[in-house]
């Protein structure tokens, strides 16, 4: 047992028997466990020696594995109450899953209370997801007969003689990841009618126990449908069409159609800014990690010299506070992304100034020894300068507390991709960040996997402290999700990922990473141009 604890069980005991026993040493469900560091379902029977731990609901796989199961059970319910309908889920969206169904009957608030009130009869009727395994090509068959497309088109590309589907009560189905053994562990969820669509919403980590509150993200959603937009320009509407495209030849021109569109959107953001020129006199870009905030930085610095201002640029890294005097997190550890980490006062009193057309002096940190010091950078902007400052805080006003709102222009950016694996089974988007970030981090900083994902709780912490939050406030978002990106990133993260050796616990995120780019044909592509954020990640970038 992870706890320490041996014990001995006749061979054949299932997971699910033993987590009975384990359930006083968790504070949250036990939703499926974990044996010689591979994830498993709890029927799965222990016939030998085995160290085990458990997964439970206040986990980030424990959150995966009950919104898995709970949109299984939507699938289901939707099919049951208006047949004929075509099922999605598109995306995240306010700490929920954003689904959409296509059929006859129009979405509506009662239409959705009967698609709940369906949902709660299957989940009180405690009816099981049984694991099941078929020959490939009769799957293939079983998805064609269905009518559904997306599924076949992939599983036509698998390798493997024989797939893993999952059933509940009639409906079997595809979902390429761990569920809960039964319906009664999904008894607390909340459909909400989101037109044109519906949110599916389910407890997060912090509080297994109880549904967060719901948080309006429209600006976000508006973005995510932009992605469909351009999905549709593209002719992309799945990883199977993205990898017919690369197989067929077609993979250079939906990369350029795609780079041309994410120059036309910083082109249009630019062209935002210089409308409001004599208000935006400061330019604050935020993002998550791993979103491509320098590069899109850099271009649209060149597009606004486009429209003739002359943009200037101050990092924050360099008004850092001395690291002695540097806030410490729960761990007792330096707290770099603590708003606290920067000099404010001295951050607010350069930006009056250079407003008013003052010259500052502009600090230069040095990591080394951890000390802010001065060489001499002089900096005076006039009316057509804009000030670009880039970093996590941009979008919260009080990192620009003597700025005036009216006098900043925040733009958000993030790789919200719209692309997902099927219908059902959808990609996040930490998950694409992940990988850009492993290759990275490999590429420019000399780290190796198993360091990039033991460090990416933290930096999550940081994003839903310090980032999400204030997504909403932006006047701009852009996203920088790549359709092609994850046949580019392939054949750099997979020796990555497989360099993690079976012992390290990190093991089971770098198993589930190689399971998903998978699904994924490598796109080795000589013609990405050299400012596009793909090569911020890879290497070759111009801004770099």
């Amino acid at each position: 047992m992870a706890n320490g604890m041996e014990k001995e069980y006749p061979a054949g005991k299932t997971l699910g028997e033993i987590s009975k026993e384990m359930e006083p040493y968790f504070a949250h469900p036990i939703l499926a466990g974990i044996v010689n560091n591979n994830v498993r379902e709890l029927g799965y029977r222990l016939n030998k020696d085995a160290h085990i731990d458990f997964i439970d609901a206040g986990t980030d796989e424990g959150v995966r594995i009950y919104s898995r199961s709970l949109s299984f059970v939507f699938i289901r319910a939707a099919r049951e109450l208006f047949p004929g309908s075509r099922v999605s889920i598109e995306h995240s969206l306010s700490k929920g899953l954003y689904c959409e169904i296509e059929g006859q009957t129009p979405m509506s608030d009662e239409a959705v209370a009967q698609l709940q009130e369906r949902m709660d009869e299957i989940i009180e009727r405690d009816e099981p997801f049984v694991r099941l395994t078929m020959p490939r090509e009769e799957a293939v068959r079983l998805f064609s007969e269905r009518g559904q497309k997306d599924k076949v088109r992939l599983y036509q590309r698998r390798p493997e003689e024989y797939v893993d589907l999952h059933s509940c009560g009639w409906l079997v189905e595809n979902f390429y990841e761990t569920l809960v053994p039964s319906t009664r562990y999904l008894a607390l969820f909340e459909l909400l009618y989101y037109p044109p669509g519906i949110i599916l919403r389910f407890p997060v980590k912090e509080n297994p126990k109880k549904l967060p509150s719901f948080e309006e993200h429209r600006k976000l959603f508006e973005i995510f449908r932009e992605a469909e937009k351009w999905g549709e320009i593209l002719e992309v509407e799945d990883a199977a069409s993205v990898n017919e495209l690369v197989e067929n030849g077609m993979g250079p021109e939906m990369m350029r159609v795609q780079e041309a569109l994410h120059e036309k959107k910083v082109a249009a953001i630019a062209d935002q800014i210089e409308k409001e020129k004599d208000r935006a006199r400061v330019i604050l870009i935020a993002g998550p990690s791993s979103s491509g905030k320098t590069t899109f930085a850099q271009r649209l610095r060149i597009q606004l010299r486009v429209n003739g201002l002359k943009p200037a640029a101050i990092s924050l890294d360099d008004y850092f506070l001395d690291r002695d005097k540097t806030p410490l997190d729960e761990h007792g550890e330096y707290d770099f992304e603590a708003l606290e980490a920067i000099d404010l006062d001295l951050f607010n009193e350069h930006l009056q100034k250079l407003i008013q057309g003052e010259e500052v002096e502009i600090p230069t940190f040095n990591f080394i020894d951890g000390k802010r010091g001065y060489n001499g950078h002089q900096l005076k902007i006039t009316e057509d300068q804009p000030i670009i400052i880039e970093g996590i805080h941009g979008l919260n006003e009080k990192l620009t507390r003597s700025v005036p709102r009216m006098q900043k222009f925040k733009i958000y950016i993030s790789a919200l991709t719209q692309l997902n694996l099927d219908s059902y089974n959808r990609i996040p988007t930490t998950d694409t960040r992940l990988i850009r970030r492993l290759v990275r981090d490999y590429h420019f900083r000399g780290h190796k996997a198993v360091e990039t994902i033991a460090r990416w709780p933290s930096v999550r912490r940081g994003e839903e402290k310090c980032i999400f939050p204030f997504q909403e406030e932006a006047d701009a978002m852009f996203n920088s999700a790549l359709v092609y990106e994850l046949g580019v990133l392939k054949p750099h993260a997979e020796p990555l990922l497989k360099s993690v050796k079976k012992t390290r616990q990190e093991y089971i995120e770098a198993s589930r990473l190689l399971r998903f780019l998978d699904h994924f044909v490598p796109f080795e592509c000589q013609e990405i141009p050299v400012n596009s954020i793909m090569m911020e990640f890879i290497g070759g970038s111009c801004f770099m």
